[in-house]
């Protein structure tokens, strides 16, 4: 098909307009504008983030003590009905964390140990195959994180996790968040989507670890399982330590010292 002078001209000038024209932020300012991303300097960084759990130091009053942080900062809404209750962090039996380590001859002090047990981070997340939009992905530092504005709710993640660690808003969370305790800087989530555990990547971004490891005294760890002179990596040479699952071969970050 031909084309006539004058249409070719139009299109052609509006071309070279495209590519000349400077963002009208810049054209305002009457200066180049750096749109760079500038990451925090004091931001916690770590290849392969990693967490120890020291049940000797665990008891009952730590334990709820990091539920309640985690779940008040991130405005987890408290539903009474268990069916349908929102979980980030929560607290389990050994037995029942550990099922393929409970025997009749089972240390008494173990069955009685309050056991803290959320997403594990794994280095081979199966979530994170199955998602059909992305909504759950994998970042370069290890965290498993999970996009509520991409999630369909389709709950394919939620039936790849082999620890259950993921939970379904079957209703709309916000009114059972209390107004006195809700934090305004933490977004809301919505009926239909999945949610759980992120490391509190947002904290680290800001230089501060995972809220559940500042208020834990001392009975978590939280490291980079890559560097050989971390904490977390002394210490797991140091103790005798166990993972939830580890034949499955999802490859758990959260460690079990005992």
């Amino acid at each position: 098909m031909s084309m006539d002078r004058r249409k070719f001209l139009k299109i052609a000038g509006i071309s070279v307009l495209g590519f000349s024209i400077k963002p009208a932020a810049n054209l305002f300012a009457g200066r180049e504008v750096d749109v760079r991303i500038h990451p925090n300097p004091k931001a916690l960084r770590a290849k392969r983030w990693g967490m120890a759990i020291d049940l000797r130091r665990m008891n009952e009053r730590i334990a709820k003590k990091c539920v309640e942080a985690c779940h008040r900062f991130h405005n987890v809404p408290h539903i009474p009905d268990k069916k349908r209750e929102i979980k980030w962090i929560w607290i389990e039996s050994f037995e029942h964390a550990f099922p393929e380590q409970a025997h009749e001859r089972l240390d008494e002090s173990l069955k009685e140990k309050p056991v803290l047990v959320f997403c594990n981070h794994c280095e081979h997340p199966p979530c994170v195959r199955v998602c059909p939009t992305q909504a759950t992905f994998k970042r370069e530092d290890g965290i498993v994180m999970m996009d509520m504005h991409r999630c369909i709710g389709c709950r394919f993640c939620m039936a790849a996790c082999p620890y259950g660690s993921r939970s379904f808003n079957w209703m709309d969370p916000r009114p059972y968040i209390k107004k006195e305790e809700e934090n305004s800087k933490y977004p809301t989530r919505e009926k239909g989507v999945v949610e759980k555990c992120d490391f509190c990547a947002e904290r680290l971004d800001k230089g501060l670890p995972p809220l559940c490891v500042e208020v834990s005294e001392g009975a978590l760890i939280f490291g980079d399982l890559e560097d050989p002179n971390s904490e977390i990596n002394k210490v797991l040479r140091e103790r005798y330590n166990i993972c939830r699952k580890p034949s499955l071969g999802t490859g758990p970050s959260i460690y079990y010292l005992l």
